[in-house]
């Protein structure tokens, strides 16, 4: 297929993007663009800036010589653009000189990626979470400010039409007041052992993936995809999941950050190399609402209405369920009253909405206004997955203090906002 079939097949989906208010389009222009992080996610973001229309892919990056194959074969099917390859970032950046940066790598490798795009005047499309411990997160903002590039985040869930329409819906004041909210994620991943293979594929520099991160063995069950579940890579199912829905209520609420955030997690029991908790629950304190986190790895909740993702609003006036999947659902206090449902709007093949954030990123660049998904958003809702996790590893409740960006009176907690990075890496300020 080449791109202008691809941009007339695509053009078909995106039909009706004009009515989404955040969204308006002006003459197209070509942006060198680089993919650093040439994954299965990574290859989804670049089609979609493929089907802009706006971009030339001039430099693929990643440790993995079978992920660069496999994402060059992908882009083939999409446009004529010849990629360069790289294995280091910093080569790629600097000799390519990319105007925008796709970050699609692992957690621990996000903070420095993305300062040093910023800091070479690219603009980033960075994934969520948007580091993986809390001080990398404010280093990040910190680069999007001082270089006044645009940094946007994949919330695509800020994007997606069910979304935009239920959360219209939820602030209108039909749901009524209020004051508890619930953030769940419930995926029954069974039992069995996972132990994976040992030895290091051809083509992978397995020392540079570790990268900043301790050099830990390889294993089969960390890379291409299972590195969410290392504590070392990520931060489980709360740093996956939890800047997804933390970010709708985020959205919801005029507050930006909890005060008090308390976790608690079950014994591991898994066979497996995993070590990020397997369920876990959180309580965030804010000022007029409490908000909860559930996760579990053991049962998906099939007595739920629904879907077992998304956050429950609970109002005097019932409970509206902001999913994904199946869309936005009201459930009445009042038995009598009527169910009230908005279908989703999701994109093939990834269910997601990934063209509408990269709409917004290419306006935001034309204009210099800050998008929908900004970087501050970003550092908002991952902040409260990092406090999750900074909870759990105490044993204890913790203050959060976001104007000063620590956690107050405990110092054990506030050593553990960042971490020592290995070699030569430099932990970024």
């Amino acid at each position: 297929m080449n791109r202008n079939t691809f941009l007339k097949t695509s053009a078909l989906a995106t039909a009706g993007l004009a009515s989404t208010p955040f969204i308006t389009y002006s003459k197209a222009s070509k942006y060198k663009l680089a993919l650093i992080g040439t994954g299965w996610w990574g290859t989804n973001i670049l089609r979609e800036a493929v089907a802009s229309g706006q971009v030339e892919v001039i430099a693929l990056c990643d440790v993995d010589d079978a992920q660069l194959k496999k994402c060059e074969e992908e882009l083939a099917k999409w446009c004529t653009d010849k990629p360069k390859r790289y294995k280091d970032f910093r080569e790629c950046i600097h000799q390519a000189k990319p105007e925008i940066v796709i970050n699609a790598t692992p957690d621990h490798w996000h903070a420095l990626i993305a300062i040093e795009a910023l800091k070479n005047d690219a603009h980033v499309f960075l994934e969520k979470p948007i580091s993986h411990t809390l001080k990398e997160g404010t280093a990040i903002e910190k680069a999007a400010r001082d270089t006044k590039k645009i940094c946007i985040v994949d919330f695509h869930r800020r994007y997606s039409p069910h979304n935009v329409s239920g959360m219209e819906f939820l602030k209108s004041g039909k749901v009524g007041q209020i004051k508890e909210v619930r953030a769940f994620v419930n995926y029954n991943w069974g039992n069995n052992p996972q132990k994976g293979n040992t030895v290091i594929p051809d083509g992978l520099d397995w020392n540079m993936w570790c990268g900043p991160a301790p050099l830990v063995d390889y294993n089969s069950q960390i890379h291409p995809r299972s590195w969410r579940q290392q504590r070392d890579f990520a931060n489980g199912q709360l740093g996956d999941w939890g800047p997804h829905w933390f970010d709708q209520i985020l959205w919801w609420t005029e507050e930006i950050a909890p005060k008090n955030v308390y976790s608690i997690s079950t014994k591991k029991s898994k066979d497996n190399i995993q070590n990020t908790p397997e369920n876990q629950l959180v309580t965030f304190e804010f000022e007029d609402f409490i908000c909860f986190w559930e996760h579990s790895t053991f049962n998906s909740r099939p007595v739920q209405q629904g879907e077992n993702v998304g956050v429950y609003f609970h109002g005097t006036e019932g409970t509206f369920h902001m999913g994904w999947q199946k869309g936005w659902t009201f459930y009445p206090t009042n038995r009598n009253a009527t169910v009230i449902h908005g279908d989703p709007q999701l994109d093939l093949p990834d269910q997601q909405n990934i063209k509408l954030v990269w709409a917004d990123l290419l306006n935001s660049i034309k204009t210099g206004k800050l998008p929908h998904a900004d970087i501050a958003h970003g550092r908002q809702a991952t902040n409260m997955c990092m406090l999750g996790m900074l909870s759990e590893k105490l044993g204890r409740s913790i203050a959060w203090d976001h104007e000063k960006d620590s956690v107050i009176g405990d110092d054990e907690a506030n050593k553990l906002l960042l971490r020592n990075y290995r070699g030569q890496w430099k932990y970024p300020v």
